[in-house]
């Protein structure tokens, strides 16, 4: 019997708490039956409230690991999340590079839930300038969106991400004052699609890792990335739902929602 899974390399942030970052990565994709191969980016000093600290990891050990990983295993897509320093970002850019067949799926960390900021401007310059161009499905939220593209409309953010080079961008509004969830799916310089979710109640930790390493775990088991993107909204939007409360902040997606007997 095969045991063979899709493969997929993700450079995020170490969490303690356990709800965001790699953690939140590796239960995604494990949920999604692939194998999980990390290269951490920063260490932080969070609880489920917010970010106290980030001490962003050394650029050369970052591009070692990961190549040393890539010469071993046959990586399917890259998913890239927390990246907290701009040389952090060159080093990811110099693996990207390299393997230009590999898929990438980008969650723009530019803030914590919590509302602490993890990037700056010379991060974000960076982001749009190397990463952006590299990018098959960039998943920014709203506020993330109007960063990086310097627009205040939704359409207008996802059209000039389109035009920095991203193949597509999915922009996410659960930080919009809207009753329902409505995410916008930009590719092929228009508006492809719009999904509408229930607004569920609680504030979450690690739901853009999930939708993020979601898309990538589907893509890398050989779904288109508009089917990707519809079945990831599906399963974040259903681990959300099942959340829970670990400590005195924010609620963790139930990523292994699954699982759970529903007698």
């Amino acid at each position: 019997m095969s045991h063979n899974r899709p493969i997929v390399l993700t450079f995020s942030g170490h969490d303690p708490s356990g709800g965001a970052g790699v953690q939140a990565d590796i239960e995604t994709l494990v949920s999604h039956q692939c194998h999980a191969a990390s290269v951490i980016t920063t260490l932080t000093e969070q609880d489920t409230r917010n970010v106290k600290k980030l001490i962003p990891q050394n650029p050369e050990a970052i591009i070692s690991q990961a190549n040393t990983l890539l010469g071993d295993l046959d990586v399917n897509a890259f998913k890239i999340g927390l990246i907290g320093h701009h040389e952090t970002a060159i080093a990811i850019y110099a693996i990207l590079k390299q393997y230009p067949h590999i898929p990438v799926i980008l969650d723009p960390v530019l803030a914590a839930g919590g509302g602490a900021e993890l990037s700056n401007d010379r991060l974000i310059g960076t982001i749009v300038d190397l990463l952006l161009p590299c990018t098959t499905v960039l998943t920014p939220n709203s506020e993330e969106a109007r960063i990086l593209a310097r627009f205040d409309e939704i359409d207008e953010c996802g059209l000039e991400l389109l035009e920095k080079g991203c193949d597509y961008v999915l922009i996410t509004g659960t930080h919009e004052s809207t009753p329902s969830v409505s995410n916008q799916l930009f590719h092929d310089g228009r508006c492809w699609e719009t999904y509408t979710w229930d607004r569920l109640p609680a504030s979450y930790h690690g739901s853009g890792c999930t939708l993020a390493a979601s898309i990538a775990a589907l893509i890398a088991h050989g779904l288109e990335p508009v089917q990707a993107v519809m079945e990831a909204q599906e399963y974040t939007w259903n681990s959300l739902q099942a959340a829970y409360q670990p400590g005195k902040g924010q609620y963790n997606p139930n990523r292994f929602f699954w699982m759970e007997d529903e007698s």
